[in-house]
């Protein structure tokens, strides 16, 4: 080699090497069958600027290495690594009007709902991660972007991660980060690129790594009854009737929404009973749930959910709500529910359910417990009902995403922006992922389809706003 070559070969640095935490890893299983694809989707009436979004995302992925990462899978041990590389950039994938159309086209059953959403659900199903098992050892790329066409006047921006790299938290950050990197147009493209070499993070550890200590602590004995708990328990869990339990899965979604007023009434009302939005939302659904059953009033079905939470700020060290990975940590309760429940009597068990598991830490000391479950669910699908792969009937976020339109939205011609995850693989039966937007709630809800048909989950739906509206509406005529 000559010396010349061996100078550039010096001048390039290795790529740095991370083993996956526990919840990384069960995430690297359940995405090859479809649950657990990240995706954050623009709808936009500007004409992007791809240069601009190009010096954008590429200053994203200097400043989060997670971004500049592949997924390394060694066969020969059933491992997975994080692979982070200095100069590793993301390409925009863009599909012009008639490219976009024919895609439309393709998607057929999506013709009652409008192109954006339709879009979002194809890219919930563009499965970068199936992997096949002769392949001993391959890395994927973690980070996707698409641009999309819709005419002369609409486009469609969606972000595609693997979630172990990117939770719900992680998402909102980065759309914001995004909008004030693009703030400014055509004349920020430089700025934005200067010091593009200069920055070197390393890339952080698992959440698992960054429990306080003592934290996760559980006595052998305990660990045990709380596993064989958990197993039991899977077998008595209620879940909506099954429309096609044997046709190959792909995530959809319906959207909750309630407008401005309705939205003050519900939070006011969670509000003065000392719960959070996520006891009143799990409520409303297992409500809906138990109401689609012919049993008597008195007949009792019980339902799982699971409530995840942000653990950032409770991490040694604290991480900032902008850190990019998967930090979220899952508690799951489950509950007797009749016909005749009363919405704000279950959505406080739900809540005073979840949060007296989470003052005894069992988001920290169940971690582990949860991702084995789920991992064995998806090695043996008969231990669940019809072998569906549902865990949960129902999964919320303890806190809701806050937005309110501004400035930056403006520049970009922001229409709507939807974000969430895939269920199709393994998970729950309803997945929500709540917004105030505006001063409006709305709910993206991603369920398992054909397991589920859409018109199953519209009237699903449909029923939790009239369950969580009347609730409203009550609540004020009480007051008064």
């Amino acid at each position: 080699m000559s010396e010349s070559d061996q100078n550039a070969n010096s001048k390039t640095p290795e790529p740095k090497v991370r083993p996956v935490g526990g919840t990384e890893y069960s995430w690297c299983r359940a995405v090859p069958s479809g649950t657990g694809i990240t995706v954050l989707s623009l709808l936009i009436s500007n004409s992007p600027d791809i240069p601009l979004f190009e010096a954008a995302i590429s200053r994203l992925q200097v400043s989060h290495p997670i971004l500049r990462s592949r997924l390394h899978f060694d066969a020969s041990g059933n491992t997975f690594s994080f692979v982070t590389y200095r100069n590793l950039r993301v390409k925009i994938q863009s599909f012009d009007l008639q490219s976009t159309s024919h895609i439309l086209q393709s998607l057929s059953g999506n013709s009652n709902i409008d192109s954006h959403q339709s879009l979002l659900e194809h890219e919930l199903n563009r499965n970068s991660w199936s992997r096949s098992t002769d392949n001993d050892q391959a890395e994927q790329d973690v980070f996707f972007v698409s641009l999309y066409s819709l005419s002369e006047t609409r486009w469609v921006v969606v972000f595609r991660l693997h979630t172990s790299a990117c939770d719900r938290a992680a998402a909102v950050a980065l759309l914001r980060e995004l909008l004030e990197l693009m703030g400014g147009g055509r004349a920020n493209i430089e700025e934005i690129g200067k010091g593009n070499e200069e920055i070197e993070v390393e890339l952080s550890l698992g959440i698992e790594d960054l429990i306080p200590s003592g934290k996760a602590n559980k006595p052998f004995w305990a660990r045990g009854v709380d596993m064989l708990g958990y197993s039991l328990n899977s077998f008595r869990l209620s879940n909506l009737n099954f429309v096609d339990a044997n046709s190959a899965r792909r995530s959809q979604l319906v959207r909750l929404q309630m407008d401005p007023e309705e939205t003050d009434r519900l939070v006011t009302g969670c509000k003065s009973r000392g719960i959070k939005l996520c006891g009143a939302l799990a409520a409303a659904g297992l409500i809906a749930a138990r109401s689609t059953k012919a049993f008597p009033d008195q007949q009792s079905e019980k339902y799982a959910v699971v409530t995840l939470m942000d653990c950032r700020s409770i991490l040694d060290p604290v991480l900032s709500s902008n850190h990019l990975g998967f930090y979220h940590s899952a508690i799951l309760n489950t509950h007797d529910v009749t016909a005749s429940e009363d919405i704000w009597e279950l959505a406080d068990r739900c809540y005073t359910s979840f949060s007296n598991a989470k003052n005894n830490k069992k988001h920290f000391t169940d971690m582990n417990d949860l991702n084995f479950l789920m991992c064995k669910a998806i090695e043996n699908p008969g231990l669940t009902a019809s072998s569906s792969l549902r865990t949960a009937f129902i999964s919320v976020f303890e806190d809701p995403v806050i937005d309110e339109s501004n400035k930056l939205h403006e520049e970009i011609g922001m229409v709507d922006y939807v974000g969430c995850s895939s269920v199709h693989g393994v998970g729950p039966t309803l997945a929500i992922f709540d917004t105030i937007r505006d001063g409006c709630l709305d709910c993206a809800c991603v369920y398992p389809a054909p397991l589920h048909s859409r018109e199953q989950m519209l009237e699903l739906i449909d029923s939790m706003k009239r369950i969580l509206a009347d609730s409203s509406v009550n609540n004020e005529e009480n007051d008064s």
